[in-house]
Parts: structure tokens; sequence; C-alpha cells
């Protein structure tokens, strides 16, 4: 398995949602809306910024309040890093759009 894939899919990892042109929970809640998102893991060099397509069905939105950037939310979803399937688990902080993060690797 790849180097970085194995080390993120290895305990829990500071992550940020990578937004633009502005960082704001409202961003974030455009994105989510899309099914897309950008979790960037901070602690590699230089970062390691992914694009994710999310699965809405293990994503879990309920103690999120967008409007005042309060509550946390819990992001899942799908891509490929370096040619090997991953799946993103990030549980992300409203209010800094900060949180913990790691990759689950799919099929064998």
């Amino acid at each position: 398995m790849n180097e970085l894939v194995q080390r993120l899919s290895q305990g829990e990892h500071p992550v940020e949602v990578s937004l633009r042109p502005q960082k704001t929970a409202a961003a974030l809640k455009e994105s989510i809306d899309s099914g897309y998102v950008h979790i960037k893991f901070t602690q590699t060099k230089g970062g390691t910024d992914l694009g994710v397509r999310l699965d809405p069905n293990a994503s879990n939105l309920n103690e999120a309040d967008f409007i005042r950037s309060a509550g946390r939310i819990h992001l899942v979803g799908n891509l490929t890093l370096n040619y090997v399937d991953v799946r993103c688990v990030a549980d992300i902080d409203l209010e800094t759009l900060v949180g913990l993060g790691h990759l689950e690797p799919i099929g064998g």
C-alpha cells in the first residue's frame, strides 16, 4: 500500500475544510449540498488536500447549525489517492472548520 495512504489510515489526524473564496460554515453547506467537499490533512508535507465525493447515507449533519456556525458534522466519502481507493472520514467543528479525520482503504 502507498506510504501516505497507510499513514493516514492509522489513527486520527488533524484536518480542515478547504473552501474558496471564503472559509465559512455557509460556504461549507454549499459544498455539502453539491455533494463534494475538500478535506485537507494538515500535518503532511505541504498538506494533503483531498476532493471527497460525499456519501450522504454515511455522513451525519444532525448536530449542524450552519447559520450560527455551531455544532459538529461527520463527513464520509470515497476517492482515489495515489491509485488506492479509500474512504475519507472526518469530524468537523463548524465554528473553527477544523477537526480530525482518517482514511480507510477500500477492498484488498
